[in-house]
């Protein structure tokens, strides 16, 4: 499966999922669908048949709210059967609304709580090195999510220890729950902020995947973001940059042309 065939099955499962279970956050999961789609399609080096082997590549969404569009990508790269997404937020099931490792095979480490997976991926990152390991880590980041200090305590780490075995990637879709990222707390400038603290920094078209695939390739001498310009809910007109859809899920009637919109 191609990257882009990838993105929109994404995209449709995490619509269908985010209707049946009433779920939040479809707008986040639809904008870092492309992202996962290139990571997943043609970057990490991980085995779906062996999903714990020893020398894989680790990816942590810190973005956790955004489960959908992970447990989506999963599914359809054959960590599970697709069938399973069904259960998406209902009671008793596996696949719970904030990413969970619980179960979820693939599924590397809980988050929800924001602030959370940078710096457990420097710690990846760091037993990586010091055990002589090859294998890379991958941190898929909010942009809102950047208000948190824990964020830029372990973007020092990151640089101080030279890890140029850690990648990040920000979806920048400029919005968070209740506001944009610029009103509720102001990021820029925020390319100059990651390079102050010692990363090399990529800033992209977040929904390219000629650009994704480019971008996410490790830093030469420092650790590497990558700050993706995404589009929340994108892929639904009616969702694009609309704050409304980080927490209301599509009803029945937007689903039918929500999935119009994202066909095969």
């Amino acid at each position: 499966m191609t990257s882009d065939d990838l993105a929109r099955a994404v995209r449709r499962h995490v619509l269908r999922m985010t209707n049946s279970g009433r779920s939040s956050h479809v707008g986040s999961a639809l904008s870092c669908a492309d992202l996962l789609a290139v990571l997943y399609a043609e970057i990490l080096d991980i085995d779906p048949a062996h999903p714990d082997k020893p020398d894989r590549d680790r990816f942590i969404m810190s973005k956790g709210h955004a489960g959908a569009a992970l447990y989506a990508v999963l599914a359809e790269t054959g960590f599970f059967d697709t069938r399973l997404l069904a259960q998406h937020y209902r009671n008793g099931s596996f696949l719970s609304g904030h990413v969970s490792h619980v179960g979820i095979p693939g599924v590397e480490f809980s988050t929800g709580s924001l602030g959370h997976g940078l710096p457990v991926g420097a710690g990846l990152a760091w037993q990586a090195r010091r055990m002589r390991k090859t294998w890379l880590t991958y941190v898929l980041l909010g942009d809102g999510e950047c208000d948190e200090g824990s964020v830029w305590e372990s973007a020092m780490f990151a640089a101080h220890h030279r890890l140029t075995n850690l990648v990040a990637l920000v979806d920048w879709n400029g919005l968070q729950s209740m506001a944009t990222t610029e009103e509720t707390l102001a990021l820029e400038p925020f390319a100059d902020k990651w390079r102050s603290f010692g990363w090399e920094v990529d800033e992209i078209d977040g929904h390219d995947h000629a650009q994704i695939r480019k971008a996410v390739q490790p830093g030469q001498e420092r650790p590497k973001v990558v700050l993706a310009r995404t589009v929340k809910g994108k892929g639904v007109s009616f969702m694009e940059n609309q704050v409304l859809w980080h927490y209301r899920p599509p009803d029945d009637l937007e689903l039918a042309g929500a999935m119009s919109e994202v066909a095969p």
